[in-house]
């Protein structure tokens, strides 16, 4: 690959960045301690924070991919600082996806890095930029769900069980979601420069629309419910259960009332 060139001033750590960093570690604390008087609310800031930390994650394995492939250029846009403002679409890489968490539980692929793509020679380097993001998902995902799939749960307080439970099912479904072949989402980004002039040609209109159309599917009940049993079965088979994300799903939306059945350990 080409070797990386930035000036120091454009790897620096954003403290947006750092601040986030730091809400997670505290409310994680206040949820593994018991510590705030509304659990509910340290757990909703606490998978809201870390939901954030990986979206700006996920840009930035775009970004610094992108720098070794070829384009310098990442540096001078701030791609490289963490920083979720310095984003071409902050409100489709950060806003939207925790709008999304919020209302639905689902983990929305984040927003857009711009690459120069002219700067990039090889067709695996374009692929790899692209799986960059996605794959820093998976890798979210394994550290979401090592605690399961090790056993390595005893004494762990049940609020942050369940929190970690419904984190990885947010990491899980942004990464399936971003790794479809569809125009406009990260997996289209690894397979396209393996395709014919023609077919990018005519696919490329219908770019802007391929989240939108993958969130229609999702509302026709057949397709949700393939998906959402895919989702259980990928976490199911990490120690993650059904019990797990849903209570951590309901801890995180505090303000609907506390659920008596998730003071009940399975």
């Amino acid at each position: 690959m080409t070797t990386a060139t930035s000036r120091r001033s454009e790897r620096r750590v954003s403290p947006v960045f750092l601040g986030i960093l730091a809400v997670t570690a505290v409310t994680g604390w206040a949820t593994w301690t018991g510590f705030a008087e509304l659990p509910g609310l340290a757990v909703f800031l606490f998978v809201t924070a870390a939901w954030i930390v990986s979206l700006c994650l996920h840009e930035y394995a775009h970004a610094r991919t992108a720098l070794h492939s070829g384009d310098i250029s990442v540096g001078a846009k701030g791609y490289l600082t963490l920083n979720p403002l310095k984003y071409t679409h902050a409100l489709l890489s950060i806003v939207l996806p925790v709008i999304f968490v919020i209302m639905g539980g689902i983990g929305l692929p984040g927003g857009a890095v711009f690459i120069e793509r002219g700067r990039i020679r090889g067709r695996w380097r374009h692929s790899l930029i692209s799986a960059a993001g996605p794959l820093t998902n998976v890798l979210f995902a394994v550290v979401c769900t090592a605690p399961f799939w090790l056993d390595a749960l005893d004494g762990v307080p049940a609020d942050f069980r369940y929190a970690l439970g419904f984190l990885a099912l947010l990491q899980v479904t942004a990464a399936i979601l971003n790794f479809l072949p569809v125009p406009g989402l990260d997996g289209y980004g690894v397979i396209e420069p393996w395709l014919s002039y023609n077919v990018k040609r005519q696919v490329e209109p219908f770019a802007p629309f391929g989240l939108l159309f993958v969130f229609a599917l999702l509302w026709v009940p057949a397709v949700n419910g393939v998906f959402f049993d895919m989702i259980d079965a990928v976490l199911r088979a990490l120690g993650i259960s059904d019990f797990d994300t849903y209570c951590g799903q309901s801890l995180y939306r505090f303000w609907q009332g506390t659920n008596d059945y998730c003071a009940v350990s399975p």
